[in-house]
């Protein structure tokens, strides 16, 4: 009777040992298949890291479209009353960079222009006050560190459909645009700079990553205008709805 319970208690032990070395062999497994991932996570953060200065490749080359040297310039009939001032300043909110930057208007060449400034508006292409324009704003993905250019437009491909885009003219008046399509062209490509009949856009462009080959472009249609007035007005609807909630 002792003999078979001791059988018993060795085999119960037995079974005890290889299920342990089962459990064991599992997490060993496991740990073994998580580490790769582990690793391409952070292969996937580093790619995903900005460079923190401009390379050769890119400084060599050519930012944004060389049309429009001579200064031409989209004519057409005005929405609103131009301002004496053509300076622009732009907010992008999906964009951490972009936020009330002024933007010069420019040749596609000037290098001081879009080494100095977020963006620069091509002298070329529409404003925001026409009633058919392109507004053409081009700018660097690296950009130069401790300047407005550093990483200005670095996150550009973040914009999806239905993001806004805001621009301010020197009267103060704040156009909304809606973001519509995006576009990838070569740098040969001028027919993004025209104007598209009866609409008024803005186009954001800057270099591909990471060959800086092509160019990538996000456009966005007017939607609304305010002025100051409207805007003072509207701030002060808001004031006094909370107040009357409170």
């Amino acid at each position: 009777m002792r003999l078979r319970n001791l059988v018993l208690i060795l085999a119960a032990l037995m079974v005890m040992v290889a299920l342990a070395a089962c459990s064991t062999a599992g997490q060993s497994s496991g740990d073994k298949g998580q580490a790769p991932q582990k690793k391409a996570s952070k292969e996937q953060a580093n790619k995903q890291k900005p460079p923190k200065k401009m390379s050769n490749e890119a400084k060599s080359k050519q930012v944004a479209p060389k049309k429009g040297t001579e200064g031409e310039v989209q004519s057409g009939k005005n929405r609103v009353e131009p301002p004496k001032k053509k300076r622009l300043k732009l907010t992008v909110p999906a964009m951490k960079r972009i936020d009330d930057d002024p933007i010069p208007t420019g040749l596609g060449t000037d290098q001081k222009l879009f080494h100095d400034y977020a963006g620069v508006h091509l002298n070329s292409s529409g404003f925001p006050w026409k009633q058919t324009a392109n507004v053409y704003i081009a700018g660097h993905r690296i950009g130069f560190p401790g300047t407005r250019s550093n990483l200005a437009f670095y996150d550009l491909e973040d914009l999806k459909n239905g993001d806004k885009v805001y621009l301010e003219d020197a009267d103060g008046r704040k156009y909304t645009y809606v973001v519509y399509r995006k576009l990838i062209v070569d740098p040969t490509n001028l027919s993004v700079i025209k104007p598209i009949k009866g609409k008024n856009i803005v186009s954001l462009q800057t270099c591909t990553l990471p060959d800086y080959t092509k160019r990538v472009i996000y456009q966005a249609e007017l939607k609304d205008i305010t002025t100051q007035d409207d805007q003072s007005e509207n701030t002060q609807k808001d004031t006094k709805s909370k107040d009357a909630q409170s």
